[in-house]
């Protein structure tokens, strides 16, 4: 099965090749997205499943010898990865297209669309599988470009100030990493993660805390941990409903898997420990009491995914197996429900005219499954039980009992005032734009919605509850793959299976 492992890279370049050429047929070029997102799904499925259940699949692109050519590894975590990222740009595709066909043009040109939403898919594909570090930068910046398109969609002023900000954000992380993989190769002569593996133990002890903390600095940033997220609540609320859905579930996430695999694969001594707890913490406070504040549905959500950035720092910072299975376990919970989040915001601004608290009142009335999709993935991510979000906080705070010190305790205690915070803050939300009575701002906004994009929100929505009923067996897996990055050796000897790296 190593040929499948390229395809969730090359499915969607192809996809963006082939939608190119249908620009003048919007339906063709529509159906030609969703297949091969649906195909790109059912292949990540497949990797997953023989991932968990055999060896990680490698393949060495070009059939180049390892380590001078690209390597691809499809490992339980980067499999679990690929699973949910194509289920929720499928989800968000199909919305988008809802969105498109009521409103021709408006929101989101077809013809740029769609090739794109494909581009960006395969640079997060491509992240997830890389083997080596420029290979992750290439990834990196595939999205960096794509989503800069899609974050100006429209050309208005609000827009571009907005992508201005990210992408030179953006080009600033991507010096610092480039930074950082030359002083890695200066140092070890090789970028292949399997044989860093051996290289970086070899190092003096203050060059490699030294690497460390270049490539830390590079991913907290993608991934928008305090203090180094300033820019993603300012950037994300002007595009397009499904682009801030997409985005808000997926970028920040690529930054944290990097970060789980450096943390795990290259510096497993556990010395940035302390200080990514402190981060974590501050991640959490300072993201919820930014949300707390906002009166704008999309900026007080965009503040909620900053502070949940946190509770995947924490998982990762305990360095223990307990820990980091709950963090897997979080980042498949909270792409899910995020981006779910997200395009229920889309659908407020879409039935009210606007996402300001107070502007709208009184939808649960006047549309109440819209109330429900809104309010299901908020108790979610409050992590009101049975929910998935309360399971995964569980394991977070369990094993940060379990590793015990001040420092686990006091993120402990941060996390369940976090929880309670954003129920607060959610809770805002419902008691102000869907609880009290109607006070709409536009007159003329549609009384009904399209229906595929209020389907597509109701399959995440389902998605999301299915987590819960799910936890079990996805519990299993990330622990599972947890314990295989914690070892190293299942990933050295999958790229290197007949001699040391």
């Amino acid at each position: 099965m190593r040929y499948l492992v390229p395809l969730p890279v090359v499915v969607p370049l192809f996809g963006a090749a082939l939608t190119l050429v249908l620009a003048r047929r919007p339906m063709a070029q529509r159906v030609g997205s969703v297949t091969v997102l649906v195909v790109t799904l059912v292949v990540a499925v497949l990797l997953l499943w023989q991932a968990h259940w055999a060896t990680p699949l490698v393949v060495h692109i070009g059939g180049w010898p390892t380590p001078l050519g690209i390597v691809l590894v499809a490992d339980q975590l980067a499999a679990l990865m690929l699973v949910v990222s194509a289920a929720v740009t499928l989800c968000v595709l199909l919305y988008s297209i809802g969105e498109d066909q009521a409103d021709p043009g408006e929101h989101a040109p077809v013809v740029i669309y769609h090739p794109t939403y494909l581009v960006m898919t395969a640079g997060v594909t491509n992240s997830f599988l890389s083997g080596d570090l420029f290979s992750l930068f290439v990834g990196f910046e595939i999205v960096l470009a794509a989503s800069y398109v899609l974050l100006t969609l429209g050309g208005t002023e609000e827009r571009i100030r907005a992508g201005t900000t990210y992408v030179v954000v953006g080009i600033v992380s991507s010096m610092i990493f480039l930074t950082s993989i030359g002083l890695v190769y200066a140092s070890t002569g090789t970028l292949n993660l399997a044989q860093l593996v051996g290289r970086l133990d070899a190092l003096p002890a203050d060059l490699r805390l030294a690497l460390h903390g270049v490539l830390l600095l590079a991913f907290g940033i993608k991934a928008a941990v305090f203090p180094l997220a300033a820019w993603l609540p300012d950037s994300y609320p002007t595009a397009p409903a499904p682009v801030t859905a997409v985005f808000a579930g997926l970028l920040t996430k690529i930054g944290i898997y990097a970060i789980i695999r450096t943390e795990t694969l290259l510096f497993p001594d556990g010395r940035a420990a302390d200080l990514l707890l402190v981060l974590a913490m501050l991640t959490m406070l300072v993201g919820i009491l930014g949300a707390v504040a906002q009166s704008d549905i999309k900026r007080l959500l965009s503040f909620t995914l900053v502070s949940h950035i946190g509770y995947l720092l924490f998982g990762v910072a305990l360095t223990s197996g307990p820990g980091l299975a709950a963090a897997i376990f979080y980042v498949v919970h909270h792409i899910t429900v995020q981006t779910t989040l997200f395009l229920a915001a889309g659908l407020v601004e879409r039935r009210t005219g606007s996402t300001h608290l107070d502007r709208i009142g009184g939808l649960a009335r006047i549309a109440p499954l819209l109330g429900v999709l809104f309010l299901v993935p908020a108790l979610n991510l409050a992590g009101i039980p049975p929910f998935s979000g309360f399971l995964g906080k569980l394991g977070l705070f369990q094993a940060g009992v379990s590793a015990g010190g001040v420092l686990p305790w006091l993120l402990v205690v941060a996390g369940v005032l976090t929880s309670l915070l954003t129920l607060y803050a959610t809770t805002k939300v419902w008691n102000l734009a869907f609880w009290r009575p109607v006070r709409l701002e536009d007159p003329e906004a549609p009384a009904r919605l399209p229906r595929l994009m209020v389907g597509a929100t109701t399959v995440l929505v389902l998605l999301g509850v299915g987590l819960t009923v799910a936890a079990g067996p996805l519990f299993g897996v990330s622990a599972e793959a947890a314990d295989d990055l914690r070892q190293r050796t299942p990933y050295v000897r999958a790229v290197f299976p007949g001699s040391p790296p």
